[in-house]
């Protein structure tokens, strides 16, 4: 029996992925949660075999949750989102998820992804295939930021500030400093604003 736990900010979203995967009897969700941090939560008490984690959600964001659950171990983390850009793809496979799927995913292939995320195999919908295609081929001279980096940078190309920016990773003031001014030198820059563009100029954020 493989376990799942459904992490999805949208009620009839995840009454609607449990439908999909209900006429599979070798899955089974075994809890449901609405935000990132109580995904995390979960997946500590549960022990589920797989989670299936969407990316935007209010109250904490999949890919903060995704890092926390794969580097404790608790289980394995496939994203299932509508969300279909690059960075989106890179950021979440960087953090740790053993696969990306899309929410028109039809119900069969849903439950044989499952099987196969859960069985160690990566499973990706196109979209994220062309992504990771396209940052193999990138040229070796572009540097290469942790999931961690591109997050903070994401949000600071919002215009927020280090401490609206810790609120929305779960993750302290000092410690958005740290990433910032890693990525500084990685990109070879010195501040936020050169940052942020020099990092969009290389297709690391939108």
């Amino acid at each position: 029996m493989i376990r799942i736990i459904l992490v999805d900010d949208h009620p009839l979203v995840r009454e609607g992925i449990r439908g999909m995967l209900a006429a599979d009897p070798d899955i089974e969700v075994v809890g449901e949660a609405s935000n990132g941090p109580d995904g995390v939560e979960l997946a500590r008490r549960l022990r589920p075999d797989l989670v299936l984690m969407d990316l935007r959600m209010p109250g904490g964001d999949g890919v903060s949750a995704t890092h926390a659950i794969t580097r404790e171990g608790t289980a394995r983390v496939v994203v299932l989102t509508t969300y279909e850009t690059d960075q989106d793809i890179l950021t979440a496979i960087e953090a740790g998820a053993s696969g990306y799927l899309l929410k028109d995913i039809e119900p069969g292939a849903l439950a044989r992804a499952v099987h196969a995320a859960a069985h160690g195999e990566t499973v990706l919908a196109t979209t994220a295939q062309t992504a990771l295609l396209s940052r193999v081929q990138r040229p070796a001279s572009s540097p290469t930021l942790s999931a961690q980096e591109l997050a903070v940078l994401n949000h600071a190309a919002q215009g927020k500030t280090n401490a609206a920016i810790g609120t929305s990773l779960h993750i302290s003031e000092t410690t958005v400093k740290t990433y910032l001014s890693r990525a500084f030198e990685k990109l070879g820059v010195s501040d936020r604003t050169s940052a942020v563009r020099r990092a969009i100029e290389l297709g690391l954020i939108n």
